[in-house]
This record gives structure tokens, C-alpha cells and sequence, in this order.
């Protein structure tokens, strides 16, 4: 069995090549035995072609492990979140690969809370049992229920927002799960959808299942043409939305989250990962919000968001997590937080953007790096970089501060790469740090080429 499917935040892998109905059984027993053989748990899928087989093997796994079971259909990934907490089960598995191609699957296992398995956090022992087939012996067999989890999701969110009568929506389904429930709850909320790659088939022929630039430049497109409040974008399974504004612009997740903050009613803390840019902290802090700089990864940003008993937190990925949902992130819920705002400011997204101050930023850049070496690279970009005075933060990998700008240089945590970003006040001083980051990433290369 490949070992490599086991990943930071879940396995996942390529249906009939690395991933079998056996490895979803062993996943079933594995994650039956972790939670102690005893309880129910929650399983979910998104619309994949693989997804009806592997969660009935799943399935057999888990009441083989003495669990009960509650099958919830088809449903994002957050809609697995809020059904663990809804029916009080002791954990939940979503048969989801998210963005990836239509060949993949995979199993992101959730405990109660909403935490995920995740390296560090139980995947080396799921692992460990899978590999060696080390599984306790249950006192009995567990049961099979089907629940109704996307009436009662719709029917919470329903109740969570009033009606928004006059808004005009255009969504980019991503041809996944969303299509099941974002109709159903806009349109009891008197909202106005237009909708487009909302043909939930599991071969998502629109585009991939990955909101980005390219993919939503037709959505972008949509939202003049029909001259929409805002556009939303889901990937896959629903856990991120990517909006775009009145005037058909793509809002990086940061810029998303500072929209929030603006319109936010309850001050307090707002999380943020260490790539968001310095115009949030600059927006929270002038709107009476305590910005507090994060790890990137869900894990750990909402164990912070928890932790700090934040009202908000956002990742540059298009993670928006709210502490009204106990911390959890939700792309759906962020899509109806943003009908809200629009419809009780009366003013158009494109607005209140245009306020948020912008700074010249790169992309994350990508190299290749060895795993075996990329973090003693990191070590050593730290410590040359406070050596040229710079300061330095090495809450996630190093990030580097000047007074008109920063770099960031992480490891990947599930690729043999480093990352990096870089944001400065100018295009001209942007490149400065971005060059000066790309030669210390290169003198790191050589140095461990050559054993230094």
C-alpha cells in the first residue's frame, strides 16, 4: 500500500491507482479504532464518480470497528463540520479530494469540534494501523442510519440571516457539492442567484474543481454582464469561496477577510495567516480590531482562532473562519456574511475595496527543494537575513521585516519544496526583496550541495 496518500491533512489519491475500496475499509476500521470503537460518526461525500463506492467500503470499515453510522449524502465538506456538531456524533469522515482533478479521492476525518486528523495529530497513528492492519477486536457491529443533513443545513443557515430581498448573486459552482444547498438557501432568503457549472456529475467538465484566476474569468464576466452585487466562487467541496466584486474583480482572501472586519458588529480578535497582507492589520487596527499574525494550515489557524476566542479569521487561500460558527470555516456561511454586508450597507462591494489600501505583491512562488534539506534552508535564510538587520519572525518558516515591506520563505509541508512571498509599499522595492529572497533560497541550495 502506498504510504504517500497518507498527507498533512488527509489521504488522498488517484481512484484505482493508489487509492482502493480496501484502503477505505482499513480508513473505516483504523478511524473506528481511534475514536475507541464505540460512538457514531458521521459520513459524507462529495460528487466524485468514486465517491458512492469507497464510502460504502468506508462504511463497512467503520461499523466493522463497532461505530455507528450516519449517512449524510452528498455535502461539502463544511456541511460535514456542522453535522457532527448537529447530531452530536462523536466524529465524521467527507469522501472528498476538494480541488483535485475528477480521478481523485480521498477521506478528510473530522472530531468532535471540528478538528481533522492531520500530521501531528493522529495521521501517523491512523497510518501505523492501516499499514500493519493493527486493529482492536469490537464488541460488536455497528449500525447504518440515513440522516437528513442538507435539510437541516439549509435550514440552519436559512435561520442564521434575513431576507435580502433585491441582491443579485452569480455563482460558480465548481460543478460540486454547493449546488445542493446554495439554491435552496438563497432563494429562501429572497436573494437572486444566477448560477453557472452547476452540473453536479462528479467529471467537472466546466472547469476543475479549483477557483483561481483563470478558472473564474467567465464568472468575472457574468457578474458585469448581469450586473450582479458580487460574484462567489467554490471550489469542490465548498470550504473556500473565492468573491468577485461589482466590477468583476477576483479578491485575494485577505482582501476578503478585511471587507469582513470592515462590517464586522462585534470587535475583537481577527487571525490571519503569516502571507496576508499588511493592508489587513492596517484595516483591523483602524476599525478597533486586535490583528493577530498566524501559521498558514487550517489545524492551526483554527486552534487559534479558538484559542484567542476570535471573531474572525481568514487565510490568503480563501479559508474564512468565524467564531459565531465555534471558529469554523465555512464558504457557504462566508458568501451569505457577504450578501449581508452589501445589502445592509446599501453600498456596492467594488466601494468598500477600493477603500482597503493595496501594496504591490508576488504571487506564492514555488521552488523545488529537497525534503530532506528544505528546513535547514529556512535556518539558514533566517539567520543570514537578521544578520542584514532585517527583523525576523519564525512563527512559520522565516518572515522577514523592512519598513516598507517583508518576505516570507516556508517549507511546503506535504511537497519537497520552499515557498515564497514577498509584498513591499513599491513595484521597484518589491522586486529588491523578492531578488534578494531568490538569491538567499539559491545560496541555501548550494551550501547544502556542497555540505555547508
Amino acid at each position: 500500500m502506498p504510504e504517500h496518500i497518507f498527507r498533512a491533512y488527509d489521504v488522498r489519491g488517484v481512484y484505482g491507482h493508489d487509492l482502493s475500496d480496501e484502503v477505505a475499509y482499513l480508513i473505516g476500521r483504523a478511524f473506528g479504532a481511534y475514536l475507541g470503537s464505540r460512538g457514531r460518526v458521521l459520513v459524507t461525500r462529495d460528487v466524485r464518480l468514486s465517491g458512492p463506492q469507497l464510502s460504502k467500503s468506508l462504511v463497512d470499515g467503520l461499523t466493522e470497528s463497532g461505530v455507528d453510522v450516519l449517512l449524510g449524502g452528498v455535502a461539502t465538506t463544511p456541511m460535514c463540520y456542522f453535522g457532527v456538531e448537529h447530531y452530536k456524533a462523536d466524529g465524521g469522515v467527507s469522501v472528498t479530494a476538494s480541488h483535485n482533478p475528477p480521478e481523485w479521492n480521498g477521506f478528510k476525518m473530522i472530531l468532535k469540534g471540528g478538528e481533522t486528523i492531520s500530521a501531528g495529530a493522529g495521521m501517523e497513528e491512523i497510518k501505523d494501523m492501516v499499514l500493519n492492519r493493527r486493529f482492536k477486536t469490537p464488541d460488536g457491529r455497528g449500525s447504518v442510519e440515513e440522516v437528513k443533513l442538507a435539510d437541516s443545513y439549509v435550514e440552519f443557515m436559512k435561520g442564521r440571516f434575513g431576507e435580502m430581498q433585491g441582491l443579485k448573486v452569480a455563482v460558480d459552482y465548481s460543478d460540486g457539492a454547493s449546488v445542493f444547498v446554495v439554491p435552496r438557501i438563497f432563494s429562501g432568503l429572497r436573494v437572486e442567484v444566477v448560477g453557472i457549472n452547476d452540473n453536479p456529475d462528479g467529471y467537472f467538465r466546466g472547469h476543475p474543481p479549483e477557483p483561481n484566476e483563470e478558472t473564474l474569468k467567465p464568472l468575472q464576466r457574468l457578474v458585469v454582464e448581469m450586473g450582479c452585487d458580487f460574484g462567489v466562487g467554490f471550489d469542490g467541496d465548498a470550504d473556500r469561496a473565492v468573491f468577485i466584486d461589482d466590477r468583476g474583480r477576483l479578491l485575494e482572501g485577505d482582501v476578503t477577510l478585511a471587507v469582513f472586519v470592515k462590517h464586522w458588529p462585534k470587535k475583537g480578535k481577527v487571525i490571519y495567516d503569516v502571507n496576508s497582507s499588511t493592508a489587513l492589520r492596517e484595516v483591523a487596527e483602524r476599525h478597533g480590531f486586535q490583528p493577530v499574525e498566524w501559521r498558514v494550515g487550517r489545524a492551526f489557524i483554527l486552534r487559534k482562532v479558538r484559542e484567542e476566542a476570535a471573531v474572525l479569521g481568514g487565510e490568503k487561500s480563501n479559508h474564512l473562519y468565524f467564531g459565531e460558527l465555534n471558529g469554523l470555516d465555512d464558504a457557504v456561511y462566508a458568501a451569505l456574511v457577504m450578501a449581508r454586508i452589501i445589502h445592509e450597507s446599501g453600498r456596492r462591494l467594488s466601494e468598500v475595496v477600493d477603500e482597503i489600501p493595496r501594496y504591490p505583491t508576488t504571487p506564492i512562488l514555488t521552488y523545488g527543494f529537497p525534503d530532506e534539506l528544505k528546513f535547514r534552508a529556512i535556518d539558514y535564510i533566517a539567520e543570514r537575513l537578521g544578520a542584514m538587520g532585517y527583523r525576523i519572525s519564525r512563527l512559520d518558516g522565516v518572515k522577514a521585516y523592512a519598513d516598507d515591506g517583508w518576505v516570507l520563505v516556508r517549507a511546503s509541508n506535504t511537497m519537497p519544496q520552499v515557498k515564497m512571498s514577498v509584498e513591499a509599499k513599491t513595484p521597484e522595492r518589491l522586486e529588491e526583496l523578492k531578488k534578494l529572497g531568490e538569491k538567499l533560497i539559491e545560496e541555501a541550495r548550494m551550501g547544502m550541495k556542497t555540505g555547508g
